[in-house]
């Protein structure tokens, strides 16, 4: 078995609050750095916005790089690499992760699933129509009907099968990769986000956290409870974070042409 693999098993929670840590703080000095660069073209008369369109096509292309990368690792020899290496980390977590925290960990998990997703999004799309906020429904509805083709789509191209997972607490079918747990999250909490920072004068902050919080919870919990492997995970994040970019992107771009809201 992988040694690294086993390692990460053993500390594995320890792990996933370090790295939720990380990506807060991250969260956090993006946020920061993007409110200056918002208050300085707003002195300059520029439109102040979110997310230049340089910057947004950047990452675009970053991420595409990274989940192209991510697709070829997988396409080699089952037992080496990338492939070897997420079969090792399944099997050492199965071993190690105890039967407490996997069943919190299945109870948090479903905060990415579609029925719940769907839902709360129905929810927002609502408050938005009736606050006449018609870019913003139009941006929303958009974003998050773009899931599942996109996902599903994916995931009957590379048709790769899951891992083991025998614990009993959650069952998965289906395909494994891309993960729709970690798509669904990044574009669902992604975009709520958005939302709130463009309608909400206050808590900004909060609003950015909450929402790395619970893309990073939701994700890593589909490693942990071995109805992923890593790569589809992260494959999920950079494919998700991508169409989220582009969906907000274009949010943008709408909102500053003429006859656009611009709250």
């Amino acid at each position: 078995m992988n040694t690294l693999a086993e390692w990460i098993a053993l500390h594995s929670l320890l792990l996933w609050a370090l790295l939720l840590l990380l990506a807060l703080l991250a969260g956090d000095l993006a946020w920061r750095r993007n409110a200056r660069w918002q208050r300085r073209a707003a002195l300059l008369g520029q439109a102040p916005t979110m997310l230049r369109w340089r910057t947004g096509l950047l990452l675009c292309m970053v991420l595409g790089l990274f989940f192209g990368g991510l697709a070829l690792a997988i396409s080699g020899q089952p037992t080496t690499g990338l492939d070897g290496f997420d079969a090792s980390l399944a099997a050492s977590l199965r071993a190690h992760l105890p039967v407490p925290a996997l069943r919190v960990i299945a109870a948090i998990t479903h905060l990415g699933d579609t029925l719940w997703v769907a839902s709360a999004a129905a929810v927002v799309l609502l408050i938005l129509l009736l606050r006449r906020q018609w870019t913003l429904a139009a941006s929303w509805s958009v974003a998050l009907l773009g899931i599942l083709p996109i996902n599903g789509g994916l995931k009957a191209l590379f048709r790769r099968a899951r891992p083991m997972h025998d614990h009993g607490f959650i069952v998965e079918p289906g395909w494994s990769f891309p993960s729709g747990h970690a798509f669904g999250a990044m574009v669902f909490y992604g975009m709520l986000a958005y939302v709130l920072l463009r309608l909400t004068p206050r808590f900004h902050r909060a609003v950015i956290a909450g929402a790395v919080l619970m893309v990073g919870v939701i994700g890593v919990s589909r490693i942990l409870l071995q109805v992923h492997y890593l790569s589809d995970v992260m494959a999920g994040y950079a494919i998700g974070a991508a169409w989220l970019v582009l969906c907000m992107g274009t949010s943008e771009w709408l909102r500053h042409q003429p006859g656009g809201a611009t709250p």
